[in-house]
C-alpha cells in the first residue's frame, strides 16, 4: 500500500468517527514529510458551526495552534472532494497538494443532484493551484457516504 492509500484510510476512518460523534461523514488528514501533523473530522453539528467541515476546520485549528499559515509543503487527505468553501481555504493557505477519495459529483449523485468538480473550479480560477490527486480509495469513501446519506439528508 502506498502512502496516499495509507493516509486516505485515516481520512476515511475519521469520516466514520464524525458520524459516530453525531456529524456528517467527512474526515481530513494533514501530512508533511510523510508524517501526520494534524487531523480533523466534520464537526458541523457538535460545534453548532455549519462551516466546521473536515478540511476548513483542520486548517482553522492547525493554523491557530501552530502559527503556520503557509501550507505549500503539506498534503491534505480528504475522504471526499472539498466543497467550494474548503477549496477556497486551501487556496488562502497555499496548500501544496490535495488528495481525495470520492468526488463532489459522487456525493451529489448520492443526494440526487448533478454536482460539479468544486476543487477544480476554485483552484483553476485562483492565484494558487495545489496539486490534486483524485479518486484514492474512492470506493471505500463512497461506501461511507452512501451508508450515511442513505438515511440522512445533507445539512
Amino acid at each position: 500500500m502506498d502512502n496516499d492509500e495509507t493516509f486516505m484510510k485515516q481520512a476515511i476512518e475519521l469520516s466514520k468517527l464524525a458520524v459516530a460523534h453525531g456529524n456528517e461523514p467527512f474526515g481530513a488528514v494533514l501530512v508533511k514529510d510523510g508524517e501526520v501533523v494534524f487531523t480533523n473530522e466534520n464537526q458541523i453539528y457538535t460545534r453548532h458551526d455549519p462551516t466546521f467541515h473536515g478540511e476548513a476546520g483542520l486548517i482553522r485549528e492547525f493554523c491557530a495552534q501552530t502559527g503556520v499559515a503557509d501550507l505549500r509543503e503539506y498534503t491534505m487527505y480528504s475522504s471526499c472532494e472539498p466543497c467550494f468553501m474548503c477549496s477556497g481555504a486551501m487556496v488562502w493557505v497555499k496548500l501544496g497538494r490535495l488528495v481525495y477519495g470520492a468526488s463532489n459529483t459522487d456525493l451529489e449523485h448520492i443526494l440526487g443532484n448533478e454536482g460539479c468538480n468544486c476543487s477544480a473550479l476554485v483552484f483553476d480560477n485562483s492565484f494558487w493551484h495545489p496539486q490534486v490527486t483524485a479518486g484514492v480509495l474512492r470506493d471505500e469513501s463512497l461506501a461511507v457516504l452512501k451508508d450515511y446519506f442513505g438515511t440522512h439528508s445533507k445539512g
